[in-house]
């Protein structure tokens, strides 16, 4: 059985006060910053200065800092890097600035 769930199942004032950041502006990224934008949410994108989509994020009226910046102001942070690069990116560039972040959430299933 699968579970639908709609904008009435969810509770944005859970959000209210938190600083969300999204690592990676690609396939995934673009769309879940899109939406806690949309939304409300208070969103940052988290890219690598010499990303390419630096400037798309920015033309999408998004927050962009780079990854360990985003990281540091974050209270909630997903990491939708690929696949390839992600352990190296945390560790250098997340995993160290998590002293704030109380929630971690990874949205690829080799991570």
């Amino acid at each position: 059985m699968v579970n639908a769930y709609y904008d009435k199942d969810a509770d944005l004032a859970l959000l209210k006060g938190k600083k969300c950041a999204v690592l990676g502006y690609g396939s995934q990224g673009h769309a879940h910053s899109q939406n806690l934008q949309e939304s409300g949410v208070d969103v940052c994108v988290g890219l690598r200065k010499e990303s390419a989509s630096w400037g798309k994020a920015q033309a999408a009226g998004l927050e962009v800092k780079t990854i360990s910046e985003a990281t540091k102001v974050a209270d909630i942070v997903m990491l939708l890097l690929p696949d390839q690069s992600m352990k190296s990116i945390y560790d250098a560039e997340v995993a160290p600035y998590l002293e704030n972040v109380s929630t971690l959430a990874f949205g690829h299933g080799f991570n």
